[in-house]
């Protein structure tokens, strides 16, 4: 098996299990407390809801929460799961690892969700 084979079995098991731990503890409780109509406190706010919200200036009534959990953690698994496999894959010292790995975790970070807040703003016009 090629380090590319192995790269990819890894990539899709980390991104599986991420996935997985991401939504069904920590995005469905969220979702769970605000259906029950608890009190909304900013402590309890996801801080990826709160980023989008205040960097495009989206209407938070108007969003589909389910759904956005659902892409979110989607976007958080790829992202963990991606550096995760490059930066093993990397035969380099250990420091120059770390540095490679949060660069990249930081660019996809702005990336994706810049990406995302942009289909957001865009979904949120054509409905209007």
């Amino acid at each position: 098996m090629s380090r590319l084979e192995a790269a990819a079995i890894i990539f899709g098991i980390l991104f599986l299990i991420i996935f997985l731990l991401d939504y069904l503890f920590i995005k469905r409780s969220y979702l769970r407390k605000i259906s029950k109509g608890k009190k909304k406190k900013k402590t309890n706010e996801l801080t990826e809801i709160a980023y989008l919200v205040g960097r495009f200036k989206l209407d938070k009534q108007k969003l589909n929460l389910s759904k956005l959990l659902v892409i979110i953690s989607l976007i958080n698994s790829f992202i963990i799961s991606l550096v995760a496999v490059v930066v093993l894959i990397i035969n380099v010292h250990v420091v120059f690892q770390l540095l490679i790995g949060f660069v990249l975790l930081m660019t996809l970070i702005f990336a994706m969700y810049e990406i995302l807040g942009q289909y957001l703003v865009k979904k949120e016009n054509e409905n209007v």
